[in-house]
């Protein structure tokens, strides 16, 4: 079992969920998953937010969550969603799957808290099948050099992971992808809430593949 425990925070994240797909964020989950299929593994599934938004053609979601107070919400979830899901308590640099059993991975606002980002996509690439998608929705380092760079870079070393059950504000997430050998195919940056300044507010969504090995390999 994980064990993971941030009471404090998942109470917060349990209303501030709310608020934040009602501002928005439920339109950019229903765009991130849209036309996926076939078994999907979704990691760091937080209360469940993702759920009513799977479209029919997925068969089963795997959804990976460790904190217990948000797991306990994502099994709620799980019983009004639209396709078969299981809650499982499992950590993102240990995912509870043999090697290449899914067609896609889901993350969404879960690469800036994972302790070791280059450890879960290791093991999201070990859990997908070759040609299989990563959708990703992630806050992220702001995109050019100056104050709200230097300002994440500040807040990362200092209080805000400790206030926000890990997260860092400014993670290169899309580089990260890459460097762990998947193909970005598509990508989209933006600002949530739009407008806003604050350091959590640059933001990616896209799509990647797990490319096919290559002859010889």
């Amino acid at each position: 079992m994980a064990a993971v425990s941030h009471p404090v925070f998942a109470r917060f994240y349990e209303r501030l969920s709310v608020a934040m797909d009602r501002a928005g964020t439920a339109e950019h989950r229903r765009n991130l998953v849209a036309g996926l299929s076939g078994r999907v593994i979704e990691i760091g599934a937080g209360n469940g937010r993702m759920f009513p938004h799977y479209p029919p053609g997925v068969t089963e979601v795997v959804a990976v969550e460790p904190e217990r107070r948000l797991r306990a919400a994502a099994v709620r979830a799980a019983t009004t969603a639209p396709v078969p899901v299981r809650v499982v308590d499992a950590l993102a640099e240990a995912l509870p799957a043999g090697e290449g059993e899914f067609d896609a991975a889901v993350v969404a606002l879960v690469l800036c808290t994972v302790p070791d980002q280059a450890g879960a996509l290791a093991e999201i690439g070990r859990v997908l099948r070759p040609g299989g998608q990563l959708r990703f929705f992630e806050h992220v380092a702001a995109e050019e050099p100056g104050g709200l760079r230097r300002l994440q870079r500040v807040l990362d070393a200092t209080l805000w992971p400790k206030l926000f059950a890990g997260c860092h504000t400014g993670r290169d997430t899309t580089a990260a992808i890459t460097t762990a050998g998947f193909v970005i195919e598509e990508l989209h940056r933006f600002r949530f809430p739009t407008a806003s300044n604050s350091p959590s507010s640059p933001c990616v969504v896209g799509r990647a593949i797990k490319p096919a090995p290559t002859s010889g390999q």
